[in-house]
Formats: C-alpha cells, structure tokens, sequence
C-alpha cells in the first residue's frame, strides 16, 4: 500500500470513529450541563438564604432540596465517570491526529 491510500483509510476510520461517538459524548455533555446549572442555582438559592446562617449546617441542606439533590447528583456522575465519558474523545481525537500528522 501506498502512502496515500494509509492516510486515505485512516482518515475515513477516524471520520467514523467521530461520527460514532458523537452522540453519546452529546448527550453527557447535555446532563452534565443541565446539573451543572441546577447545581449552581441551588447553590445560590442556599447561600442567599437568610436562615443559612443561622441554623446548622445540615439542617440548612434539609432546608433546600433542591441544592441537596442536584449537588448529590453531581457527585454520583462524577463518581460513575461521566468525567471520563465528555473528555475522552477529545483526547482520542487529539492522538489520532497527532498520529496523522506523523504519518505526512
């Protein structure tokens, strides 16, 4: 095989291996979003609560669900990986191209 029909294949295998990924790394970015934010909004909601201050620390989170539920959440994704899930074809596709680029 020549030079030119390698970087042909490789570049339609890495074209599908995008397109394949593509929609699942979309739909985590999307939930980790939408957590993202309904955790930030409880947050603020917690902090410029009046009675944060003065009542304990976890009477305050029984105080606002929202907040309560929506950082557990965050957490649990974090501890099932989602981290890994939206990152990880970025880096694949930053290793295929840097391969790419050796091969020219």
């Amino acid at each position: 095989m020549n030079s030119l029909s390698i970087k042909t294949a490789f570049e339609r295998r890495l074209t599908e291996y995008v397109s394949c990924l593509q929609p699942a790394t979309g739909r985590w970015r999307m939930i980790l979003i939408v957590v993202s934010v309904c955790t930030a909004t409880g947050a603020w909601n917690w902090l410029i609560d009046p009675d944060t201050q003065k009542v304990s620390f976890l009477s305050s989170l029984w105080n606002h669900p929202f907040f309560t539920i929506s950082c557990v959440t965050l957490i649990g994704l974090f501890f099932a990986g989602i981290h890994k899930r939206v990152v990880a074809p970025s880096i694949c596709l930053l290793y295929a191209v840097c391969c790419y680029l050796l091969l020219t």
